[in-house]
């Protein structure tokens, strides 16, 4: 296993608690006390992105078993420049809040791009062999049990 610094750990923490708190202060407030005439897809965006600000507490203690979670905001924000900011920045249509959202993708873009350690990545997820698809035959393991 490839392994990580004690630095790109504590900033992999600082990564998910900026996760916690960014979105806990922003959202927490709108989930508990919503107001009557909530949009349907904005309840949706921010019921999800409530659930990404709890489970980064678990990033806090496990950082590279949540590094899923950071994958998930990396691309999600990368669709969102591509497919939606990018066509409306090269046109000239962002208005006030798309602008805010365009700078918090970019931010975030670079922030969580910074704060991945790519190598353990490609060592633990791209290069490992996955799982097996369904059960094979009972095979003996190492240690001469069934497994």
């Amino acid at each position: 296993m490839q392994d990580v610094s004690t630095f790109r750990l504590y900033l992999l923490r600082a990564t998910y608690l900026l996760l916690v708190v960014g979105l806990g202060i922003d959202l927490w407030p709108k989930i508990l006390h919503p107001p009557e005439n909530l949009e349907h897809m904005r309840g949706v965006v921010w019921s999800l992105l409530t659930a990404v600000s709890l489970l980064a507490i678990l990033g806090l203690r496990y950082p590279l078993k949540m590094l899923p979670l950071l994958f998930f905001e990396l691309v999600w924000k990368s669709i969102w420049v591509l497919a939606i900011g990018l066509p409306l920045w090269s046109s000239g249509r962002l208005d006030p809040a798309t602008r805010d959202t365009w700078n918090a993708c970019l931010m975030g873009l670079v922030i969580f791009s910074l704060a991945i350690p790519w190598r353990y990545v490609l060592a633990n997820y791209v290069m490992q062999p996955g799982n097996r698809w369904h059960r094979g035959s009972p095979a003996l393991s190492a240690e001469g049990g069934w497994r």
